[in-house]
C-alpha cells in the first residue's frame, strides 16, 4: 500500500516575520529534540518486550540445522514495529471507510504464541498434526493475515460461542472443510472442548455439540456439492472412473440445509479427477477418460454446472440463513504433483507479486466469482439466505510454508532421512494459515464484511 504523503505550502520569508520565525524554530527545534527523546524510549522498550516474548515461546525451538530461508524468518519477525503503524493506520482508516476488502493485504510476523497446539486441542486429525510428527521448523505458526485497510481481530472464542448460542453451523464440502472445521474446533475448545455426538461410517462427516451454548457444528463430506459416484479407497486409490450427475445436487447437503443457521460451502479439486459425466441419466461427455470414446467436456464445463445448481439452490431457497461460499484452495507442489514425487519445502511466506496462480485454480476461482455475482444479484429482499463470498484463494496462495508436507505421517525420516515419502501440500498444518480464515469468517458474521 501506498501512502500519499501531502505537502504544505509555505509563504515566502519576509523580514517583518523574522522574529517569529526565530521564535517558531526555536519551538520546533526543542519538539524535535524531545520526540526523538521518546522515540529512543519507545524502541528500547519495545526490544525489551519483543526480547520478552522471544524467551516465553512455549513451542520447541528449531533445530540447529537452520537453513538460510529459516533465518530470514526470525530477520522478518524482528520488523514487528512497522507491523504495528501499519495496524495503527488501519484503525483510522476503519473507521472512515466503514468496510474494507478483508482479503486483500499481506502475512505480517506474529511472535505471539498460536491459539491451540497440539497438545491443547485433541480433535487435529494425524495428517495435519506437523508439529506431533515431527516438522522441526516452526516458522510457519508466527505469521498473521493482515488486510491493507483495517485490522482484522483474532477471533475470540467467548464472542464466537457467543454469537452461536441456540444455533447451529456445517463446513460443507471436501477435506479442506475438513481441515477448516478442525481449526475452528481448536480455537473453540479454549473455553468448551466440543462433544462429538456423530460420525459416518468413514469418519468424514461428523456432528459436535457444545452443550453450554446449545451450539451445533457439523462438518458434512460432499467433495463435488453433487451427486457422485466414487470409487475411491481412503488412501485415494480408485478403481473405476467417478460418475458425475450435473443435473443433480447431493442430498447429503440439501435434505439438511434447513437446519442450519450458517454455513460455509466450497470445493473444486475433486473436479479435477477423471471422471464421466450423466445428464438426465444419460452419459454426455467426461473429463480425462482416454479410450471411452466420449467427448472431452473438461473439469470448468462440469464445476460451472454444478457451482449453478448449488447457488440456483440457494436463491430459491426461503431459508433464513447465512452462507459463506468459499473460493478455491491452491497448492504448491513443487517438482512433480502428490503422485509423481511433488514437494513443499519453503518455510516463509510469498509477498505479493512473488508468485501467480496456476491456470486450473485461476479458471475455478474465475468460474466461482462469475457464479456467485450472478447468484447474489438474483437474491433480492424477499429471500431467506444472504450470500457472502468467502475469498481465500489469494491469501492462501501466499502461504507455501504452511503446509505438512512429508509431515503428513509421524517422523516420516525416521528410518531413512533421504527416503522419498508423498507430500501434501493442499492441506493445512494446525495449528497454521488455516486458522486466519476463522478470523475472517468471524468478522464477516460479526460486522457484516
Amino acid at each position: 500500500m501506498v501512502k500519499k504523503i501531502r505537502s504544505e505550502n509555505f509563504g515566502p520569508f519576509s523580514l517583518q516575520n523574522h522574529n517569529l520565525v526565530c521564535v517558531k524554530f526555536a519551538a520546533a527545534f526543542f519538539l524535535v529534540g524531545f520526540g526523538f527523546r521518546l522515540l529512543l524510549w519507545d524502541s528500547f522498550t519495545f526490544s525489551f518486550v519483543l526480547e520478552t516474548q522471544t524467551q516465553t515461546q512455549t513451542p520447541p525451538s528449531p533445530p540447529l540445522t537452520e537453513t538460510k530461508a529459516e533465518s530470514s524468518v526470525v530477520s522478518s519477525l524482528l520488523k514487528t514495529p512497522e507491523s504495528d503503524d501499519f495496524q495503527v493506520n488501519n484503525k483510522s482508516q476503519t473507521s472512515l471507510n466503514g468496510k474494507c476488502d478483508l482479503f486483500v493485504g499481506d502475512w505480517v510476523a506474529d511472535l505471539s504464541n498460536p491459539m491451540y497446539t497440539n497438545e491443547s486441542c485433541h480433535v487435529i486429525e494425524s495428517p495435519q498434526n506437523c508439529m506431533k510428527n515431527g516438522r522441526p521448523d516452526l516458522g510457519y505458526l508466527y505469521w498473521r493475515w493482515t488486510p491493507q485497510e483495517c485490522e482484522l481481530p483474532k477471533l475470540n472464542p467467548n464472542n464466537f460461542l457467543n454469537l452461536m448460542r441456540n444455533k447451529a453451523m456445517a463446513f460443507v464440502g471436501d477435506s479442506i472443510s475438513r481441515n477448516h472445521v478442525q481449526s475452528l474446533l481448536c480455537i473453540l475448545s479454549q473455553v468448551e472442548p466440543a462433544i462429538e455426538v456423530y460420525h459416518d461410517r468413514e469418519y468424514r462427516s461428523k456432528i459436535w455439540k457444545f452443550p453450554s451454548h446449545n451450539f451445533t457444528l457439523s462438518v458434512i463430506w460432499t467433495p463435488f456439492l453433487i451427486k457422485a459416484i466414487i470409487h475411491e479407497d481412503m488412501n485415494g486409490v480408485s478403481s473405476s472412473l467417478v460418475q458425475l450427475h450435473l443435473d443433480t445436487l447431493d442430498n447429503q447437503w440439501t435434505k439438511q440445509f434447513n437446519n442450519f443457521d450458517y454455513v460455509v460451502i466450497g470445493g473444486g479439486k475433486w473436479f479435477l479427477k477423471s471422471a464421466i459425466y450423466r445428464e438426465n441419466n444419460t452419459v454426455t461427455g467426461c473429463h480425462f477418460c482416454p479410450g471411452k470414446n466420449l467427448t472431452e467436456l473438461g473439469f470448468d464445463y462440469a464445476y460451472r454446472k454444478a457451482l449453478q445448481l448449488v447457488f440456483n439452490f440457494f436463491t430459491n431457497s426461503n431459508h433464513n440463513a447465512t452462507v459463506l461460499f468459499r473460493t478455491t484452495t491452491p497448492d504448491h507442489f513443487e517438482n512433480g504433483e502428490w503422485f509423481s514425487g511433488g514437494y513443499c519445502n519453503r518455510t516463509v511466506p510469498f509477498k505479493e507479486g512473488q508468485i501467480d496462480m496456476v491456470a486450473v485454480d485461476s479458471i475455478m476461482r474465475g468460474i466461482e466469482v462469475e457464479e456467485f455475482e450472478k447468484a447474489n444479484t438474483l437474491l433480492g429482499f424477499e429471500n431467506g439466505v444472504k450470500l457472502k463470498l468467502l475469498d481465500t484463494t489469494f491469501l492462501s496462495l501466499l502461504r507455501p510454508d504452511g503446509h505438512p508436507g512429508p509431515y503428513r505421517q509421524f517422523q516420516p525420516f525416521a528410518r531413512d532421512e533421504n527416503g522419498k515419502v508423498q507430500n501434501d501440500c493442499l492441506h493445512w498444518c494446525l495449528p497454521g494459515p488455516i486458522d486466519s480464515w476463522n478470523d475472517i469468517v468471524m468478522e464477516m458474521l460479526v460486522n457484516g464484511q
